[in-house]
């Protein structure tokens, strides 16, 4: 069978947004087949988002993220809420959750095997240079072509796209927070052609630094990773996901296509 692109992949509504249904594996095709392809013609980077709770209650609420999120070229699912709610309402299901902080690593072996170029753009500076030279440990074989910390002007950003295309990277990971990170992707893409993929990333490098854990396993699988994350930050989080996980599940519920 046919593996797909990102023009054919089948996509399904869920809390309101369209949301790919992806296998990791696929999307690390996919991403493979766009970034080759974007060596060969000068064309837009394709746009490639995620969807958790936090991201259906916020374009639930702002009608200027709703349509900047719609402009991805793919949604895929971040989070277990999306999933389930394709199991249990939907006209059909999504095949797993590809959580991006896991993505990152199917997505760097994919790119050490097909000679990819990745460049990070996120974060403080001592994060994003920890995040950077593990990414480095892990995968030596992929090329790293540069870093960016994500404390960066407006009358910046400019100059900051030029030495990011100069270094012609395949992938360009942003972490910037959301709904930063949404808007520097779609508000930025012309002056960025020539890249493959620019690939939303969130919290990754926290992560990847080593500043913080992500959460048993048993509660990814169960959706409750949210949990685990308002545990360690409770004085950020508890207030957020007060509003935002009732939103979500209210959107879920009366936004998922089930026919």
């Amino acid at each position: 069978m046919a593996l797909p692109d990102s023009q054919s992949c089948e996509q399904v509504i869920i809390g309101g947004l369209p949301v790919a249904r992806l296998t990791a594996a696929e999307l690390a095709h996919i991403m493979v087949h766009d970034c080759l392809e974007a060596r060969q013609k000068e064309q837009l980077p394709k746009l490639v988002f995620s969807s958790n709770g936090q991201c259906i209650s916020l374009a639930g609420s702002s009608p200027e993220f709703s349509d900047t999120i719609k402009r991805a070229d793919i949604i895929h699912a971040d989070g277990m809420s999306v999933v389930l709610a394709s199991w249990l309402l939907g006209r059909k299901s999504l095949p797993e959750r590809v959580a991006t902080t896991d993505f990152f690593h199917v997505a760097a072996k994919s790119g050490e095997t097909n000679g990819l170029r990745f460049y990070l753009l996120g974060g403080q500076e001592e994060i994003n240079a920890k995040a950077y030279a593990r990414a480095k440990q892990l995968y030596p074989k992929l090329h790293w072509v540069g870093r960016h910390h994500g404390y960066f002007a407006g009358h910046e950003v400019d100059v900051l796209c030029e030495k990011i295309r100069a270094t012609k990277p395949d992938v360009l990971w942003v972490g910037l927070g959301r709904p930063g990170q949404e808007n520097f992707a779609v508000q930025n893409c012309e002056k960025l052609v020539g890249i493959g993929w620019i690939k939303t990333c969130g919290g990754l490098f926290d992560f990847m630094a080593g500043e913080k854990k992500r959460a048993p396993v048993w509660m990814q699988h169960a959706g409750f990773e949210w949990a685990w994350r308002m545990i360690q930050e409770p004085q950020r989080l508890i207030p957020r996901y007060a509003f935002t996980n009732l939103h979500a599940l209210w959107r879920l519920v009366l936004y998922t296509k089930k026919e």
